[in-house]
């Protein structure tokens, strides 16, 4: 009965584990993009993503724009290098579109 529900304990960890998904969130700022121009840079976190190293400023990624749209991600890529280090080094990435 204990091994049993040991067993499960470990299926259900396991799970929630490798079933956890990527979030996004997007700010508009003026009026949003008009146009394609995109700049990507990464952001770097350690000790799952609560100490900040590096964080990149979108107001300098927009170059001058009034209008622009800020998306940041962690993308399939910035789990990964997550996962592989155990949350130690936790990236994000922020994408400028004007």
């Amino acid at each position: 009965m204990i091994k049993n529900s040991i067993k499960m304990m470990a299926i259900v960890f396991a799970s929630s584990i490798l079933f956890t998904s990527c979030y996004s969130y997007t700010s508009v700022v003026g009026e949003g993009a008009k146009g394609n121009s995109q700049t990507t840079q990464w952001n770097h976190y350690v000790i799952y993503g609560l100490a900040p190293v590096g964080v990149s400023d979108s107001k300098q990624m927009a170059n001058g724009a009034e209008n622009y749209t800020v998306f940041t991600r962690q993308s399939f890529v910035n789990g990964l290098v997550s996962g592989l280090t155990f949350g130690i080094y936790t990236p994000t990435t922020t994408t400028v579109t004007k």
